[in-house]
Parts: structure tokens; sequence; C-alpha cells
């Protein structure tokens, strides 16, 4: 016996081949009891029987077991897919936003689940993301803002989610780092700082993060080092110094291990 155990059906009772309306198909070996079975209650079971009848997938989309309409939603034509757009069940429609073609997946973008707007966000025409910048749910807006065109991040460089902010500093055109080193994050601030041309970072000298002031020390022009060659913290002090070759046989500082871990 499998390790999924007896074969029932979604409600409990236990599967019965002689009522199947599939039933013809166990003699052309193409489903069999306990194993491949568009009635059994597990997944796993439904997949491996749409796999060996993907043709079979469209007659069962209005099943009332989510799990049949979910799998089903995998095998079926795209043609099919729009009708399960509506589905009552968010797994359903997840299942089917994975497939769906990319002028349905619009109707998709207001869900009121969160993993099927994920799912629509990483696969809606970037051109076309705009329409979801604005999402309630921060991962899916930092879905968008690895996926949007450059030239529309900076609606997003306001993001009340600084790790969204974060993504869209490492995207963004040169031109907004600038305003963006203002961010009330360090953690974006530090973006910045790893982006900047040399003759910026001194718009980040003097930033209250030392992590931040470390990127500026370790890439800032040699003319701008001499204040962080006297900073409060030692990495800092240590990073400038060396880069302006002050002392013999001055080595670059080891950053700690926990110096380097994200914020």
């Amino acid at each position: 016996m499998s390790d999924l155990g007896p074969p029932v059906d979604w409600q409990g009772c236990a599967v019965d081949c002689a009522g199947c309306a599939c039933r013809a198909l166990l003699a052309e070996e193409r489903c069999r009891i306990g194993h491949a079975c568009v009635h059994d209650r597990y997944a796993k079971r439904i997949d491996r029987f749409f796999s060996w009848n993907p043709e079979r997938a469209r007659d069962f989309l209005g099943h009332p077991y989510f799990e049949v309409r979910a799998v089903a939603a995998k095998h079926v034509d795209v043609f099919h897919l729009p009708q399960l757009i509506r589905d009552p069940d968010e797994t359903v429609r997840w299942s089917a936003a994975l497939r769906l073609p990319s002028r349905h997946l619009l109707t998709l973008v207001n869900d009121p689940h969160r993993e099927v707007r994920i799912r629509v966000a990483a696969r809606l025409d970037p051109e076309e993301l705009d329409a979801m910048i604005h999402d309630p749910d921060y991962y899916v807006r930092q879905v968008v803002a690895r996926r949007i065109p450059e030239n529309l991040l900076s609606l997003m460089m306001h993001d009340a989610d600084f790790t969204v902010r974060s993504t869209v500093a490492s995207r963004i055109g040169d031109a907004w780092l600038p305003a963006m080193a203002r961010d009330g994050e360090a953690a974006v601030r530090r973006e910045v700082a790893r982006r900047m041309k040399a003759w910026q970072l001194l718009l980040l000298m003097d930033d209250p993060d030392w992590r931040v002031r470390y990127e500026v020390a370790s890439r800032a022009e040699r003319s701008h080092l001499n204040r962080l060659a006297n900073d409060e913290d030692e990495l800092v002090r240590g990073v400038a110094r060396h880069r302006l070759g002050r002392g013999s046989g001055a080595s670059c500082p080891v950053v700690p291990k926990q110096a380097c871990q994200p914020f």
C-alpha cells in the first residue's frame, strides 16, 4: 500500500471504479486505483492521472474538489484556463496564473490572495506592472520592483517597505541615486553607496550608520578620505587610512562576518 494511505475520495469515501466515468481507461492502463486516479483525495495521484491523460483535464475544471481543478489547470490547454480566473479557491487561481496567457493576467492583479498576485507579478509583462506598484503586500511590490522597467522605478522609490526601496535602489537610474541617499533606512542608503560613482559618495560621508560610511571609505575618491581617516568607527578609519597609505606596512582591515550581514 502507498504511504499516502488507502485510496479514498475527497469526501473520505472509498474510491469505486465501477461508477467512474473514466473506468474505460483501466483496460488501457491509463489509470490505476491508489496510484493514478482523478477521484483520489491526494493531489499526487490526481496529478499522475492527468499526466497520463492530459486530454481529460478540461472535463474536470468544474469538479467540486478544488485539488482536482487546481491540478487540471496544470494540464489543460491554455484556451480553457481563462474560465478559472473567477474560481472561488485561490489554489485554483494560483495554478491557472502560472500558465495563463499574459493578456488574461491583468484580470488577476487585484486578486484577494497574495500568492496569486505574486505569481501574476512574476509573469505579467514588465510594461504592465505599473498596475501593481501599490499592491498592499510588500513581497508583491518587491517582485514588481525587480521586474518593472527602469524608467518606472522612480514611482516606487518612496515605498513604505525598506526592502522594496532597497530593490529599487539596486536598479534605479544613476540620476535618482542622490535622492535615495536621503532615505531614512540605512539598508537603502548602503545599496545607494554601492552603486554611486566615487565622486558622488561625498553625499554619504557623514552618514549616521557606520556600514554606509564603510562603503564610502572603500570607494570614495581619495581626496575625500581625510575626514573618514578619523572616523569614530575602527573599521571605517582602517579602510580609509589604508587607501590613503598612512603608516608603514598598512593592511586593509578585515571586516567581521557580522558586519557583512544584511540589515
